[in-house]
């Protein structure tokens, strides 16, 4: 027996080998076959998830982008974005896409807006400057003070008109005008710098409040006025407007 297995060695390592090259080749396709079996990666997986995506995110006009027309008011155009907004607030490059269409918007507003008070200066500078040369003149004694002065002249002057209508019933508009036509002189003066003018304004105002409401007041139906309304109270009334612009307007 013994002997027969050494004249006969080729068969036992064929089979040794054979089972050995069998062993390393399982071992080998194991680690692929279990690479093949595992989970995808992270890449393979849709952008955002579930998250929605807006529909409109590459439309290059900004309008059509947030739905609206081209005269929506600027409420729609606010209200548009937050819509949109709070809807796809979660997906970060849909929330870009529609603030960005909501910043063009705001600019393009700017832009037409600025456009229209530059065409509307040019437009009156024209108009002044082609008109008659008395009425260039006479436009050359008027100016556009700040708002703020306007609003704090117009307070003063009306307080005065509201102290007189109060007062109607008790006694004449006398001692409201006096202080009135002081205030202007004052306001006047600090403009002019030159108190005679100032004056002469002043008074120059005064008449022509009063020569106004003598004209206009008797033209005004009786159901429109009360019963203890004079024709002096009236008549003041309109002398408080003309301070008012005269002080206001005329330098």
């Amino acid at each position: 027996m013994a002997a027969t297995l050494i004249l006969k060695p080729s068969l036992s390592s064929a089979f040794l080998g054979q089972k050995l090259s069998s062993r390393g080749n399982s071992k080998r396709s194991e680690p692929s076959r279990l690479f093949s079996k595992g989970t995808k990666c992270a890449t393979d997986t849709a952008y955002g998830g579930n998250v929605p995506k807006f529909s409109r995110l590459n439309v290059w006009d900004p309008y059509k982008r947030l739905g609206i027309s081209r005269d929506a008011f600027e409420e729609e155009v606010w209200s548009s974005r937050n819509f949109l907004l709070n809807q796809y607030a979660n997906h970060e490059r849909s929330a870009e896409s529609i603030e960005a269409a909501f910043e063009k918007i705001l600019m393009k507003s700017f832009i037409n807006r600025k456009k229209t008070k530059i065409n509307l200066k040019t437009r009156l500078k024209k108009q002044v400057e082609e008109s008659p040369p008395w009425v260039q003149n006479l436009l050359s004694f008027v100016e556009l003070p700040p708002p703020v002065i306007i609003l704090r002249r117009l307070f003063l002057f009306g307080f005065m008109a509201c102290w007189s209508v109060m007062n109607s019933a008790e006694a004449g508009p006398a001692f409201q005008v006096a202080i009135s036509f002081g205030a202007c002189v004052y306001f006047l003066n600090d403009k002019t710098k030159s108190l005679g003018r100032a004056a002469l304004i002043g008074f120059g105002g005064l008449v022509a409040g009063w020569f106004c409401g003598s004209l206009l007041v008797p033209m005004i139906p009786s159901f429109l006025l009360q019963p203890t309304w004079s024709l002096e109270l009236l008549t003041s009334l309109f002398i408080y407007v003309s301070l008012f612009l005269s002080c206001t307007f005329l330098k």
